[in-house]
Order: C-alpha cells, then structure tokens, then sequence
C-alpha cells in the first residue's frame, strides 16, 4: 500500500453559496452575500426549457468583477444536458465545475478530459477550471476511494493521459445531503446521526487521495440558523473545511464556524510560543494549561494560524 500524498491544504472555502443562474437579481445577492464561493445552478433549481438561457447568463455574470470564487453547478454526467453545460460554460471568470451526483472516476476523467480539450480550444491556462464531485449516492460512496484519486498525478490538461506530478484538477469534493437521503431513503434528522458514516468516509478519502478537506451539505431549513450552526459545527468536527449554502443568512453563520474562533486563535499562538521555548531547550514535548503538545499539536496550531492570516488578507480572484 502506497503512503498518501502530503497534506494539501486547505483553500479556505468556507461557505458556498448556491443560486439559479437564470436569475439576475438573485446573482447579484449573491455576489454580494459574503460567500467564499458563489455556485451558479444549472441544474435542481432549472427548469429544462430555462437551461440554455440560464448557461449563457451564468457565463455572463461571472465574467464581471466580484469578491469571491466562482462556480457553476452542471447538469449530471448521465443527463441529457451536461455536455452542453460545459460547452457553454468553459470561459475567463469561471473558477470551477461542481458534478453532481457523481458516481465514478470513469466519470470524473471524461469531464476532466472534456474541460482539458475546452480550456486548450479557448486559450485558457491547462486545468485552470476547478472540478468538485458531488457525491449524493449510496453506489458514490462505495466509491468514494476510487472518485478522490482519479485524477491524482495530474489532469488531462498537460496530456491525453494526464501530466505527471501536476497537480489533480480535482481539489476537494463535496456532500450532498438532500439527494443522499432519498437516493437511501433515511430520515433527515437534526442532530443528523444517519450522516456520520458518509461524512467521515468523505474526510478520510480525502485525506488519502491528498486532497483539500471536503465541503458539508447543505441544511435545507432556512429559517432554522441554531440547526445550520450544529451541523456546520458537526462537519468542522470531521474535519470539513466548509459548508453549501441555500441561503444568504447562511453564509455568515458558515464563515463563522468555519474559521478559528479569537479563542482558538490564542490557544494556537500560546500552544507555538511554548513549542518555540521547548524546541530552543531540545525537548520534544510539554505540557500546557493541562495539556500535552507535542509535534501534531504543534503542526495543528500553525495551521489555524496560517489559516486566521489567510481569512484576514482574503482577496478575490482574478475574473
């Protein structure tokens, strides 16, 4: 057995926020909700007659200036749409594809493959569009290893049969609660028990395949923001970098619990500043406030210092 590759860190993609491409008015919140990532839907909230309108628009808005990412969500790969889609779609601003029910790395590879043949026809840079599998089934899960690390050795974007040692296309892949649940037919609870397995399959294949931590699935209670907060807290809690949002009064409740709180913020600079002391004296572990840190701890604590500089210099991507 091969050992994982490094850890790829984290983007920071707290929350992502999803909305109709076909609705101007709605793009405009939107952009201006304080996603980290603004999805633009093409599929669940179109209708089909809607969708080659609400394509050329997608392209439109996100080629216009803003102050996060930018996503489009395609139809999935078995729909009469999808290939459409992403004719239409690869262009300068969009940042990234999210999949939605997923299901195979054969899947993942043929879109990969398409973009790669797109970004190369347009003059865009190899593997600069981002690719997100939603996984939303039962036969996802059972394939959750083989999806995390289809790509790994590069994408199709440097060869017909990828580039090796260049980066995946795929960074991170993402939850997707509301299919999932009808896909097994379970009860979506609150305190969402039922999810604990998936969840923790996702964090683990993502960490073998050496990909960013995954992204939570939505919490369709909109009005409902002590629900959202316990279920952003419990994908923190598996180690999620971020959660989908339905609405904008989500998007700061994500933004919150997905960062470093000042309290853990501090904790980290004390946990560094004692390790610093402890590494000038040759120990190799100490005690703090009753706790015991050694290396992983250490590691842990520049990462949430590394990750409170990064939410404060947040600037927006190029498009």
């Amino acid at each position: 057995m091969h050992r994982p590759p490094p850890r790829r860190e984290a983007a920071g993609f707290r929350s992502w926020l999803f909305t109709p491409a076909n609705h101007p008015r709605r793009v405009e919140k939107v952009f201006a909700s304080g996603a980290d990532v603004a999805i633009l839907d093409l599929e669940d909230a179109v209708a089909p007659e809607e969708k080659p309108a609400a394509r050329s628009a997608a392209v439109q808005a996100l080629a216009q200036p803003r102050s996060c990412a930018g996503y489009v969500r395609v139809n999935g790969f078995e729909t009469a749409w999808c290939w459409q889609d992403l004719q239409a779609i690869v262009a300068p601003g969009v940042d990234g594809v999210i999949l939605p029910k997923t299901e195979t790395a054969d899947e993942l590879r043929t879109v990969d493959w398409v973009l790669a043949q797109l970004e190369r026809e347009r003059g865009l840079a190899p593997g600069s569009i981002d690719l997100v599998p939603l996984i939303e089934t039962a036969y996802a899960v059972e394939n959750l290893a083989a999806i995390a690390g289809a790509l790994a050795g590069g994408s199709a974007g440097g060869s017909a049969g990828g580039s090796a040692g260049a980066p995946s296309r795929v960074s991170r892949i993402a939850f997707g609660g509301a299919d999932y649940s009808s896909d097994v037919d379970l009860v979506w609870t609150a305190d969402e028990d039922e999810f604990a397995y998936l969840r923790a399959r996702l964090a683990h294949a993502s960490r073998a395949a050496g990909l960013e931590p995954p992204i939570d699935t939505v919490v369709v209670q909109i009005r409902d923001h002590e629900r959202f907060r316990a279920a952003a807290r419990r994908g923190r809690q598996f180690g999620y970098q971020g959660k989908l949002c339905i609405h904008p009064d989500q998007v700061p409740l994500a933004n919150e619990i997905f960062g470093p709180s000042a309290a853990e913020i501090e904790h980290a600079r004390k946990v560094l500043a004692a390790w610093a002391e402890a590494e000038a004296k040759g120990v190799a572990s100490i005690q703090l406030d009753g706790g015991f840190i050694d290396p992983p701890i250490a590691a842990k604590a520049r990462r949430v210092l590394a990750t409170a500089e990064r939410d404060a210099k947040r600037v927006a991507p190029a498009g």
